[in-house]
């Protein structure tokens, strides 16, 4: 399900729709469920699966982007993209990949608003175990070239700057061994480095330049750009990935190994990626356990200062309890805790009219409000979020919480 919020003429107003995905018209087809889930073994009598092992129903739930003025849904296990209209949230259809040239596409594909490029990746357990390809602002695929690596990965996200684009193979896999007994165990290698690659927006995966690091498991980006002779790249960086026994113990019943991993430890850091000697520098920014960071857009690619993060609760299942501004120039930070009752979701930057500075403009959230059953959708000056939110928007029913989000202005339409 989609959510969206359009502010107009001083009026707003809210809708949800469902995404008509081929794998829920099967099943409302069937009239039940057909696939198995994540944590369940595959049913390799399907005979229509997606995701990088081509096994599970790809029901589009991850990331949502804006691209050549529609919305684009994706799922982290890659699937197919599909499209929306932004504004009715009708689904359109997917976008023909295939005919393309091109494979699948995972969530957390990136769109260059200077440029109108969406920049998107893949990748699979046969090789190419990697893809990366760009659409460019008319939806003509001008790049897409399959990435080297020595196995199957599972990446969650990639990066760009005005000339290149960072792709990730970072050691927290599936099993190789019980891979090829098609058992799909995630496990964490913390014998092996972290790899960061990087190549020039238009060039063929041969050309890729890799960078080691510490290891690791990244699921979301901050910003990367360009300084000097270094490539910067911000992360929400997780040194622990794995659930540990206590939270393994902690969390039983049916959903507790699912719910285990969904315990994310990420914390703000820096990588630094001499394009001349190879080398890498890394650095921890904050200590404070944030993800699902977000920065003012207009930025995306470019040198920023400011992102904004969501803190986690301390709950059986994921809630964003508050929300945080970050100076990475400064080390400081400001903070806002919802109500008691009251969760947020990922935020999004509006940028005001003539905006003047990086901060200058709203963060908007949907609000799931357990205490009232109605959802709100609460704005917040940028520049100091500790002053609560300037609005709360009450809609008559309930918000449910969500993942990622995206903002989107008229004149990008």
């Amino acid at each position: 399900m989609i959510h969206s919020a359009q502010f107009k003429e001083g009026e707003v107003s809210y809708r949800n729709k469902w995404i008509k995905t081929k794998g829920l018209e099967k099943e409302f087809d069937a009239g039940k469920s057909i696939w198995p889930g994540l944590m369940d073994s595959p049913n390799r009598d399907l005979k229509t699966s997606w995701g990088s092992d081509l096994w599970l129903k790809d029901n589009s739930n991850t990331d949502i982007s804006i691209h050549a003025g529609k919305a684009i849904s994706t799922f982290y296990q890659c699937g197919d993209a599909y499209a929306l209209d932004p504004v009715s949230l009708d689904t359109l259809g997917t976008v023909d990949l295939e005919s393309k040239g091109a494979r699948l596409m995972s969530a957390h594909c990136m769109n260059d608003e200077a440029t109108g490029d969406l920049l998107f990746f893949d990748y699979a357990v046969n090789p190419p175990y990697m893809t990366y390809g760009v659409m460019n602002k008319h939806s003509e695929l001008v790049n897409f070239t399959p990435i080297e690596l020595p196995g199957a990965r599972l990446p969650h996200s990639m990066a760009f700057t005005p000339n290149y684009s960072i792709l990730m193979d970072l050691p927290m896999f599936w099993d190789p061994l019980l891979l090829e007994k098609d058992i799909h165990k995630v496990t964490f290698y913390p014998e092996m480095q972290s790899r960061f690659g990087i190549l020039k927006r238009m060039s063929s995966g041969e050309t890729i330049r890799w960078f080691d690091a510490d290891p690791c498991y990244i699921y979301h980006i901050i910003n990367s750009w360009e300084e000097g002779e270094e490539v910067i790249l911000d992360v929400c960086r997780m040194s622990t990935p794995v659930p540990s026994k206590e939270v393994r113990q902690r969390l039983s019943g049916p959903y507790g190994a699912m719910l285990a991993w969904l315990k994310l430890d990420a914390c703000y850091h820096r990588y630094r990626f001499n394009l001349t000697t190879g080398e890498t520098k890394e650095e921890r920014i904050e200590d404070l356990l944030s993800e699902f960071p977000v920065i003012n857009n207009r930025y995306g690619g470019l040198s920023s200062k400011y992102s904004y993060h969501v803190t986690l609760a301390d709950t059986d299942v994921i809630l964003f309890d508050g929300i945080i501004k970050m100076d990475s120039s400064t080390g400081t930070r400001q903070r806002y805790s919802f109500p008691e009752g009251c969760y947020g979701s990922e935020l999004q930057f509006a940028p005001r009219d003539n905006s003047k500075a990086e901060d200058d403009g709203y963060l908007i959230s949907f609000i799931t409000n357990t205490e009232s059953g109605k959802g709100e959708i609460q704005i917040f000056p940028a520049e100091d979020l500790s002053k609560g939110p300037l609005c709360r928007l009450i809609v008559p029913q309930q918000i449910p919480p969500g993942f990622h989000s995206s903002f989107v202005l008229p004149e990008n339409l």
